[in-house]
């Protein structure tokens, strides 16, 4: 994280988790301490009353001439443009909404990678990725007969960039990042990768549903070609996400779906399609959710994102010498710039036992591999406990971390450091 900036002042951490219900009940008659927002964040008031009120009134959009379609269609089509200026951009049209970022992934593989993906060529990932980052090129690579080239990292958690130049090759056609790890925390020298990647010839698409709750996001300094991300990963609603693109892909890319709201016309012989983004959106949308998305857009642009960064840095690493005390423990993943995530073990506990035996107390967790096999496989573990922190967390909820982890490694029998 970078470095704060005294003019920033800081945040008033208990007065953002008042704005979120979730805090104000408890988990086995202890108060919820939430430590896994990695997986999903909670959400505020303010999301919530926005998509209560669009519920309460409601219609489709794009189909109806009628004042509730109208409204509607006005709400939803406005959050194309906050999306598009919290990620650096100013064009609408280079939006589309899909229901999370493995959908936006799957759509780059199935449009672009089944138009551009020959046999014999390349598709490029990192060793850090998340299966919805992995998965797809895996079966793209099966269908067409190609190749998926690897790059590995370290025992830090740092993908080895001087290795990226010898994977690179002219039949390179995809390179696929995470722009952060969810499993290490580990913010990719994405820029650099990109630079590398175009100057090859390469298209360059981004995982990029850790990062934009916790650093900055701006899709052209990255300088890659395709964005995926969550809204629910950013206090927005599930079943939302975002696939930016710039729109000369976009334009050029066959649609993925067929239905209604895509087209211009059908006829039993044959159907023509809306421009991008609309003919990669096929059918109904999550209306309610893609509003809400908005709505968490407003209130995490009102808190001064600069800031919550700040917090969380030194709230990460508070974490890190607080977790260090814990006998037995050992933090997995060390990377030289790093997001508010940590993944741990502790000698002789089963990270299942210890995620339950956190939640006795009221304290959520996750335990498991996190949809990042290969990265367990590296580091030869089945599984880590993973912390993530967000702007609702504090230094009281480290403590109660800390603490619970003391009694459970002494309870389950952990092995003295």
């Amino acid at each position: 994280m970078r470095a704060r900036d005294p003019s920033e002042g800081d945040i008033d951490v208990a007065a953002i988790r008042a704005e979120f219900p979730a805090f104000a009940r408890r988990v086995n008659d202890k108060p919820l301490v939430y430590l896994d927002s990695a997986s999903t964040t909670q959400k505020p008031r303010a999301v919530i009353d926005v998509m209560r009120r669009a519920f309460e009134a409601t219609a489709n959009i794009h189909r109806g001439v009628h004042a509730l379609s109208v409204e509607a269609t006005e709400a939803f089509e406005a959050v194309r443009g906050k999306v598009a200026r919290a990620i650096g951009r100013n064009d609408p049209g280079e939006i589309v909404f899909v229901r999370g970022t493995t959908e936006a992934i799957n759509l780059v593989a199935q449009s672009y990678g089944r138009a551009h993906v020959r046999e014999g060529d390349e598709i490029l990932v990192t060793e850090l990725e998340h299966h919805s980052n992995l998965v797809p090129w895996q079966m793209l690579c099966e269908e067409k007969r190609s190749r998926l080239q690897v790059l590995p990292i370290d025992d830090r958690g740092d993908v080895l960039l001087e290795r990226l130049d010898s994977l690179l090759s002219p039949r390179t056609r995809i390179v696929a990042v995470s722009h952060v790890s969810n499993s290490l925390g580990t913010v990719l020298p994405v820029a650099e990768i990109a630079r590398r990647a175009k100057a090859a010839g390469a298209v360059v698409v981004v995982d990029g549903a850790q990062a934009m709750a916790h650093v900055p996001v701006d899709v052209e300094a990255l300088g890659c070609d395709f964005y995926a991300l969550s809204a629910h990963k950013v206090y927005g609603p599930t079943g939302v996400g975002v696939l930016w693109g710039r729109r000369g892909l976009l334009e050029k890319m066959p649609p993925w779906q067929g239905g209604g709201d895509m087209v211009l016309s059908v006829s039993l012989a044959r159907s023509t399609y809306r421009e991008a983004p609309h003919k990669f959106e096929a059918g109904t949308p999550d209306i309610v959710g893609v509003i809400g998305f908005g709505a968490a857009l407003d209130w995490l642009e009102d808190k001064a994102p600069r800031r919550m960064a700040s917090r969380e840095g030194r709230l990460l690493a508070y974490a890190t010498r607080a977790l260090g005390s814990v006998p037995g423990l050992r933090i997995v993943g060390t990377p030289r710039e790093k997001a508010a995530v940590i993944s741990f073990t502790i000698d002789g506990v089963h990270p299942h036992d210890l995620g339950t035996a956190l939640d006795l107390e009221g304290i959520a967790v996750r335990a498991g591999h996190h949809c990042a096999q290969p990265v367990m496989d590296h580091f030869h573990l089945d599984a880590t406990v993973r912390a993530s922190f967000g702007v609702y967390s504090d230094e009281g909820d480290v403590d109660a971390l800390t603490s619970a982890l003391e009694r459970a490694a002494r309870l389950l029998g952990a092995s003295a450091r």
